[in-house]
């Protein structure tokens, strides 16, 4: 009995059909159900017998690591179950890079809970639908659920990037948890400058549920890894059916439902463009950086030492005391850019005291304008900044990077440096 075979498994009275899937131990099967779910099963109290041998494909573990070279990543096999080896020179090269998430994740039968544990090949693997679109490269940046992302992340893997353009990839993927994918992106868009795209994808559902996205978001990823446009974007599902996934700008766009998989919007514009799941096809419908105009560069300094803070009524102005000392803090008020006027001498005390203080606004769509009334003026007055309609996640990456490497902090949070700030806010549907 072998990972690939068809079973059926009887045990406590229950009879389960499907194919045997590769275990993570000996005591244990793990059975993809007709239905798409996943299910395992103590072996010792389970009669198994084998209906059909090699009905499916599975590719075993292999000894080469996390670090994949071009030729390690199969793109079919042979009878005998081992990985054939197969490069196309006429195939451009993409990069996987994994750190985690639901999309590279799996089930732990110990607890039953959805983990992440799978690395890059392993994406490969669950993904036979990327064999004959590229060329792969894998590699880890880190194996965590995107809760975890930190700062230090951020910088590890622009330097992963770097490293796998350097190296020849004709673009990158970027295996991510849906969760905080929007504040990494942006980070990625400043540190970085690049001649080919860099496409987040992820997977809001897990890949043992009938109704995961990880195989159309992986798919559209890699397709538009190999389009002409040298941005950093997000791909994922651009509605609830499995026809066309959106690329949204990585500094413009928000995870704004916590489990539909057309969860992301881009804010304030409609994405940059879109992948059709069936033919591959990348179309564009606004202005994008293009594929090798920009030399690659990057500069990861960031200033960790900045915080987001919402504005609600009520606030304690000593709540504010929390920040004190802070590199940066970046504020979401209230429409135009307000908070209570009680906040503004705590607020230049901070300013005073060498903390940059960034206005943006809780609302979803239009921007901080600080001159319309006395509030906004008096802000103006004790030196909180304005960020224009840049998003308050990404306003604080941007504060990070500013801190770390612009000349002038001011002028970087009042330019775009990366699509964020846009030039006009205007209602579109």
């Amino acid at each position: 009995m072998n990972p690939g075979d068809r079973v059926r498994v009887e045990r406590a009275g229950h009879t389960y059909e499907g194919v045997l899937l590769p275990s993570s131990t000996d005591e244990h099967l793990v059975v993809k159900l007709e239905g798409g779910y996943n299910v395992g099963i103590d072996r010792e109290h389970a009669d198994a017998e084998v209906i059909e041998e090699g009905v499916y494909d599975v590719v075993e573990e292999t000894s080469t690591g996390r670090d994949l070279s071009d030729h390690d990543v199969a793109g079919a096999q042979d009878g005998d179950g081992e990985s054939e080896i197969e490069f196309d020179d006429d195939l451009p090269t993409i990069s996987l890079i994994s750190t985690g998430g639901t999309i590279a994740s799996t089930v732990d039968y110990r607890t039953g809970a959805v983990t992440a544990q799978f690395d890059a090949e392993d994406v490969l693997r669950a993904v036979p639908d990327l064999a004959g679109r590229a060329n792969y490269r894998g590699r880890v940046v880190a194996n965590i659920l995107s809760e975890n992302m930190t700062p230090e992340v951020w910088q590890e893997l622009a330097e992963a990037v770097v490293e796998e353009i350097e190296a020849g990839a004709d673009g990158v993927v970027v295996m991510h948890g849906t969760d905080t994918m929007q504040f990494t992106a942006s980070a990625l868009a400043f540190m970085l400058e690049t001649p080919v795209p860099i496409v987040f994808t992820g997977s809001q559902r897990s890949a043992d549920r009938p109704s995961s996205d990880n195989v159309m978001n992986a798919v559209c990823a890699v397709e538009a890894a190999k389009s002409d446009c040298a941005e950093v974007l997000v791909c994922m599902h651009a509605s609830e059916s499995d026809d066309r996934c959106a690329l949204h700008r990585g500094t413009r766009v928000r995870k704004s439902h916590t489990s539909r998989r057309d969860a992301f919007e881009t804010v304030g514009a409609e994405p940059l463009g879109e992948v059709d799941y069936d033919t591959g096809e990348v179309s564009f419908r606004r202005a994008h950086e293009q594929r090798g105009e920009t030399d690659l560069a990057i500069e990861s300094g960031l200033e960790s030492n900045v915080e987001l803070l919402k504005f609600t009524p009520g606030m304690d102005p000593a709540f504010l005391d929390v920040v004190e000392g802070k590199s940066g803090l970046i504020l979401e008020g209230t429409g135009l850019g307000h908070v209570h006027t009680d906040l503004i001498p705590r607020l230049e005390e901070l300013i005073d005291d060498g903390t940059t203080v960034v206005m943006t606004s809780q609302c979803l769509e239009g921007r901080v304008c600080d001159r319309v009334y006395d509030t906004g003026r008096d802000l103006l007055d004790a030196g909180v900044l304005e960020a224009g309609d840049t998003l308050p996640g990404t306003a604080k990456v941007k504060l990070m990077w500013a801190l770390a490497n612009a000349a002038d902090v001011e002028e970087a949070m009042a330019t775009s440096l990366a699509g964020e700030l846009q030039r006009r806010s205007v209602p579109w549907e």
